[in-house]
């Protein structure tokens, strides 16, 4: 190869390799766009333009970096949320019409409600008539306003009858305001709703339901009459919140973003919440978002924990839980008590009169099992392995188990539904 097919190899690997890990190397954001600005438009400057051998090292310590990163990493917004970056709650009362004949009646909040849409038009109901709205239903309307959602945008929007309404199929709901928690209106509801469920009902009062006919939704239903305010860009710190509490997955989200700026700005402030040192403003903030969610640390493995539902016999056991060296016998005892009553008649011309004997008769089987063994430091597998070989149900699963927490031999918190 030649010197010249050399040298245009190795500037096609000091702009391809780089630019995909850059977040890796780059000590602060603002250099890569100086840098690549620079050699787009052709001048040596910068690192990447003055020493072919210094380019291909820092590519080399960039796929090494790829290869050394454990295979369980996972990236930080798959970990939590930033905080104010949330969605918010809306809530409304509205009226769906159109049914057919499945409404509310003559319900009173049916019959208010039916009067304030009527009156947005000029319409006033004679005083002490109370239509029988069979073909409307009043409802509450719910929906969840994203987090940046500006005026304008669509909301899906679920509706949900409010009475005895027995099925919302074919109703159209009327604008309906939707409101926060601060009673402040954020959006505005209208449209057809598609409803998943049926019911049938016959004269003799016989029903037949299929899924939940009294509830629907309205793909694009809301339009968002207001933004909401995050106040990311104006807190003194960025803060990021986990979704599960762990001390040590805190720290590792913050040793992350250290090391890709080469700095100190992130700090775990608890088990819960990262915060991070940005100067103010949007832009510079969404940046810096949009860069440390893609880093990728490894989380902390799962404390042990046996979760039991005593209700319905369900037992989930996750991979941390261990045992320490125990014996078990387990084994079931079944009573039988059989009763066969009698009749008894008198002799003959005794004078006597005809009675029952009870006559009962009980037995004792108790089933053998073998004692299993745990050695010390058993794991999830050998846990389910010795469960199967003595024939234990979910029920008796229990049983073994909190006998075993007892014991002090499972190293676990038992968490009992």
């Amino acid at each position: 190869m030649d010197m010249h097919a050399m040298t245009r190899m190795t500037r096609f690997l000091s702009f391809v390799i780089p630019a995909k890990a850059g977040i890796h190397l780059l000590p602060h954001p603002q250099s890569m766009g100086l840098e690549m600005d620079s050699r787009l438009r052709g001048n040596d400057v910068g690192v990447w333009g003055k020493r072919p051998i210094q380019r291909a090292i820092l590519a080399l310590l960039t796929a090494l970096t790829f290869l050394a990163a454990p295979a369980h990493a996972e990236r930080i917004k798959d970990l939590g949320t930033f905080q104010g970056v949330r969605p918010n709650q809306l809530t409304g009362y509205g009226i769906v019409v159109g049914l057919a004949g499945s409404g509310d009646d003559s319900l009173d909040y049916a019959t208010q409600g039916m009067k304030g849409v009527v009156s947005r038009f000029g319409l006033t109901l004679p005083q002490g008539i109370n239509p029988a709205l069979k073909n409307a239903a009043a409802v509450l309307v719910t929906a969840d306003l994203p987090a940046f959602a500006k005026p304008g945008q669509r909301l899906d929007v679920t509706v949900s009858a409010l009475g005895k309404a027995k099925s919302l199929r074919g109703g159209t709901l009327i604008l309906t305001p939707l409101r926060g928690a601060d009673n402040e209106i954020y959006g505005m509801a209208q449209g057809n709703l598609a409803v998943g469920g049926l019911g049938v009902s016959g004269a003799d009062g016989s029903q037949v339901s299929v899924n939940i006919p009294s509830a629907g939704r309205i793909p694009g239903g809301a339009t968002v009459e207001r933004a909401v305010a995050t106040g990311f860009d104006t807190a003194p710190t960025l803060t990021f919140n986990l979704s599960e509490a762990d001390l040590t997955t805190a720290l590792r989200v913050a040793d992350g973003i250290n090391r890709t700026y080469g700095d100190h700005r992130a700090k775990a402030v608890d088990a819960v919440s990262v915060t991070i040192d940005a100067a103010p403003g949007a832009s510079d903030r969404i940046m810096m978002m949009g860069m440390i969610e893609n880093i990728e640390v490894s989380p902390a493995d799962a404390p042990a924990k046996v979760i039991v539902n005593a209700r319905t016999g369900t037992v989930v056991i996750n991979g941390a839980v261990k045992i320490h060296p125990a014996a078990i016998a387990h084994g079931k005892i079944t009573v039988s008590v059989n009763e066969s009553p009698r009749v008894v008649q008198p002799a003959p011309f005794s004078q006597g009169q005809t009675a029952v004997e009870q006559s009962s008769s009980i037995s004792i089987d108790q089933e053998k099992k073998p004692m299993i063994n745990f050695k010390g430091g058993a794991s999830l597998a050998d846990i389910v392995k010795a469960v199967n070989a003595i024939g234990a149900s979910p029920a008796d699963m229990v049983a073994i188990l909190e006998a075993l927490k007892q014991a002090g031999a499972l190293k676990a918190e038992l968490v009992v539904l």
